[in-house]
């Protein structure tokens, strides 16, 4: 029973070590509004490409029922869905990633702008962090934070980045 325990602990130590380091050395900036990619100001760190790692890391948060993770993926939309116009304004939409996984993003409209001219097949590239839940989860923080105490997200949609 003692070795179970110290296994456990072990763990769970080595997971706080990678969680503190990975946080540590990531850079935090404040961020633009949308802008054109071309013209776009550096991004917490370099917009990524549709890989499977940045989707597979999703669909790992997926199955450990996770909360509060940082992920970057892409995808293409797959339904646009109204607004959420309770509280806080949010643009939906959903992504069907190329695992097979759907996620729904969840992208504030009072502090970044609106994602233009969004369509179903439109191809997106996301930063923000998700959030479990039995339909595949959601990434919400894909905009910038206003005080500065958030790293800031992001989606990217027709070559403009909307933070």
């Amino acid at each position: 029973m003692k070795r179970f325990f110290l296994v456990v602990a072990a763990v769970i130590g080595l997971y706080l070590a990678v969680r503190v380091a990975r946080h540590s050395t990531t850079p935090t900036s404040p961020a633009p509004k949308a802008v054109a990619a071309a013209a776009a100001p550096a991004l917490p760190r370099e917009t990524p490409t549709a890989s499977l790692p940045d989707n597979a890391a999703i669909m790992r948060a997926f199955q450990n029922h996770a909360r509060d993770v940082r992920v970057d993926g892409s995808g293409s939309v797959s339904r646009v869905l109204a607004d959420d116009n309770q509280g806080e304004r949010h643009q939906r939409f959903l992504v069907h990633l190329p695992t097979g996984q759907s996620v729904l993003i969840v992208h504030n409209i009072d502090i970044a702008p609106r994602v233009d001219n969004l369509r179903v097949g439109d191809e997106i590239e996301f930063e923000g962090e998700y959030v479990w839940n039995n339909q595949g989860g959601l990434v919400h923080w894909t905009h910038h934070d206003p005080a500065q105490r958030h790293r800031a997200g992001w989606v990217k949609h027709a070559g403009h980045v909307y933070q």
